[in-house]
């Protein structure tokens, strides 16, 4: 079969609407067969409920020292949003390639499926290997099982390049993310009856202050000298939305809402994870001494470790010779790339095409020219395979 072009693959992959919500197989087993059409064998990581499949796939020798090319198969999407072109067809025009996924990450995922069909006509010394991943745009962490099954099934790669829009720039930070549903459930009383009642959304106040006061300390305080690059450089603790309550004059029987926390590398998530599930439990405890019924739920949501820059990482060192960027380049926003780091053991960094703040966007795009810069970024990590 006839290699495509990366353009080609592009027009496959956004053809998908891979929306993280549903089912991503189709994807998969387009790509599976494009791959075995070329004799390149992939292998799926089936979701628990089977409705959904990470794949990896690798070209080259079976030595350790090889480069991941990591990508995720989700979109987000577009309902409700004011598309002036069909998001399911790439449409080019004015220099730039419209679709969803364009750009976050269908752009990259297109660039590293030509990139393995072309290594594998190439006298490769070490390995290029794919990960593609479902639900990253749901929390980044099904990943995870992916990461476990290469470390299993592969030879130990030196490098991971994760194909987030970074306009081509390396990035070798960012922030993790944990994420609590809190549901808190109180006891109703009519308002003149106060002491007598535990009102939801007052008891969940308390935990929306323990939030600010984490914030305002946060800020106060100098940040650790892996921090010192964000903005801000510090951990941050966010409620974007709530909702409870039955009327003006009810104590809330209900209030529900999400806890978000961005973890700046140098910190532990997992301390931050306790000592919010401490504070929900203190106010527990305060709430049942009116009612034992009641009570702050906090199930969690999502817990993404930060990607933490590494010194003298190899990842690092390979992109930016790649790039030519040799600026300090860290973000606040999550990705894999922490899980292929910390559950791997991988040197990570992220360096993708496109620009981040296109991602999610109603006529989401990339430029041409930022696509065609991920494609010379591809023959440098081909170049550096051979060597």
């Amino acid at each position: 079969m006839t290699a495509l072009s990366p353009r080609e693959i592009l027009d496959h992959l956004v053809a998908f609407p891979s929306v993280s919500r549903d089912t991503n197989l189709p994807l998969v087993a387009w790509v599976e067969g494009y791959l075995a059409s070329h004799g390149i064998a992939s292998t799926r990581v089936p979701s628990p409920c089977g409705t959904k499949a990470h794949l990896f796939a690798q070209v080259g020798p079976a030595v350790d020292g090889g480069i991941i090319l990591s990508g995720h198969s989700d979109v987000v999407p577009v309902d409700g949003q004011d598309w002036t072109t069909d998001p399911w067809t790439v449409v080019e025009k004015d220099g730039r390639l419209y679709g969803r996924g364009c750009c976050d990450m269908k752009g990259f995922d297109a660039l590293a499926l030509a990139a393995l069909v072309e290594g594998q006509r190439r006298p490769l010394r070490r390995p290029l290997q794919l990960a593609l991943s479902y639900d990253e745009e749901v929390g980044c962490m099904a990943v995870a099982d992916l990461v476990h099954a290469m470390v299993d099934a592969l030879p130990k790669a030196a490098a991971v390049i994760v194909g987030e829009p970074s306009m081509m720039k390396v990035v070798t930070g960012h922030k993790g993310g944990i994420g609590f549903r809190v549901h808190a459930q109180g006891f109703e009383v009519h308002s003149s009856l106060l002491p007598f009642g535990v009102s939801a959304i007052m008891e969940s106040a308390r935990l929306i202050q323990w939030a600010n006061d984490q914030n305002a300390a946060g800020a106060a305080k100098a940040p650790n000298p892996l921090a010192a690059d964000f903005v801000p450089p510090w951990t941050t603790l966010h409620v974007g939305m709530i909702q409870g309550g039955t009327a003006h004059n009810i104590t809330a029987k209900d209030c529900r809402f999400v806890l978000e926390m961005r973890v700046v590398p140098g910190e532990d998530p997992q301390a931050w994870a306790a000592a919010a599930l401490a504070e929900g439990a203190r106010i527990t405890e305060a709430m049942q001494r009116i009612h034992p019924d009641a009570r702050l739920q906090m199930d969690p949501m999502f817990r993404v470790p930060p990607l933490t820059p590494e010194d003298n990482g190899p990842a690092e060192a390979l992109a930016r010779r790649l790039t030519g960027d040799n600026a300090a380049h860290v973000v606040s926003y999550g990705t894999e790339g922490g899980q292929f780091q910390v559950l791997g053991g991988y040197s990570t960094v992220i360096c993708g095409p496109g620009d981040i703040a296109q991602a999610h966007q109603p006529d989401e795009w990339v430029s041409v020219e930022q696509f065609n810069a991920g494609w010379a970024f591809m023959q440098g990590v081909l170049e550096t395979l051979e060597q």
